[in-house]
């Protein structure tokens, strides 16, 4: 059984995706063990508690410095053993060190297709707010691993969703996450729990 922690800022409507996918057998031979917010007022952390699943706040805010955060982070991750790491619209930089020791196992779904309207500053609605303003006519959401870049790691799934006319970056980011970020983060959460990637 893949040990899977879940990394959120937010609502956690990808989390949710992740959780229903898991209770339906789309997603097989994985658990989600931690869902671990920045940020104390994320409805996500609710989510996973509704679910039984641990739900942690570690916010950079209360740590003196990064060095010191990272630590406890890195640390507090090492106690539940994980397996896979899925940032779900988790808004801190992940510490290099955390990449080098769980290399191969983070991965994040990024509201574009990757390389369009990815790196620094690419988060959230500014996604969806570039995509209209260079007028492209379809983008979609990306499933990758993570490395030491901003967005740069192998590309495990994408999935192209139709930018319509009179969207808005509201309308948008919700038709990219029903169309897209929804069915294919659960999809390589199940292809690497049972070794198809």
């Amino acid at each position: 059984m893949l040990r899977v922690g879940v990394m959120v800022s937010g609502g956690g409507t990808n989390l949710q995706a992740i959780l229903d996918s898991i209770d339906s057998g789309k997603i097989q031979n994985a658990e989600i063990v931690v869902v671990v917010s920045n940020n104390p007022g994320a409805y996500a952390l609710e989510r996973a508690k509704n679910h039984g699943i641990e739900a942690v706040c570690l916010s950079p805010k209360e740590f003196s410095g990064r060095e010191e955060f990272n630590r406890a982070f890195l640390k507090k991750l090492e106690e539940y053993r994980l397996d896979l790491i899925v940032l779900a619209g988790f808004l801190v930089k992940i510490p290099e060190e955390m990449v080098k020791q769980y290399e191969g196992r983070i991965i994040n779904i990024h509201p574009s297709l990757i390389p369009s309207f990815c790196g620094v500053g690419y988060y959230g609605l500014k996604v969806h707010e570039a995509a209209l303003d260079r007028g492209v006519k379809v983008t979609g959401a990306t499933v990758h691993f993570v490395d030491s870049g901003m967005d740069t790691g192998p590309i495990i799934l994408q999935k192209a969703v139709e930018v319509q006319d009179g969207d808005t970056p509201e309308v948008l980011q919700r038709r990219v996450m029903e169309q897209a970020e929804w069915e294919i983060l659960p999809r390589a959460i199940d292809m690497i729990a049972n070794h198809r990637i």
